[in-house]
């Protein structure tokens, strides 16, 4: 898996943990697929501080999943229901995770 899909994935899972700013750099760099550049223009900041920002919350979402592992946690169940049989319960198990 590519290292910015894997990063977005965990965002999902862990990126509430991040603070304020750190999620703005992140949503920018990531989603609205702004340049380092581009978010140092709007906030007033250094490119340098964006991109320290952004390295620093990608090194906490892999730190958490590090600690946590809800994303290979969720990967493992979803192995274990693919081989349930019976559909509704199948159905039931997707739906909690």
């Amino acid at each position: 898996m590519e290292d910015r899909e894997y990063l977005v994935i965990l965002y999902d899972y862990y990126g509430e943990l991040l603070n304020d700013i750190q999620k703005k750099y992140f949503e920018e760099y990531y989603f609205d697929n702004l340049s380092l550049s581009e978010i140092s223009e709007n906030d007033g900041k250094s490119r340098n501080a964006i991109h320290k920002s952004i390295k620093n919350s990608s090194s906490k979402l892999y730190e958490y999943e590090e600690k946590l592992g809800l994303y290979e946690k969720k990967k493992k169940l979803d192995r274990v229901i693919d081989k349930i049989d019976d559909v509704e319960i199948k159905n039931i198990l997707k739906e909690l995770i």
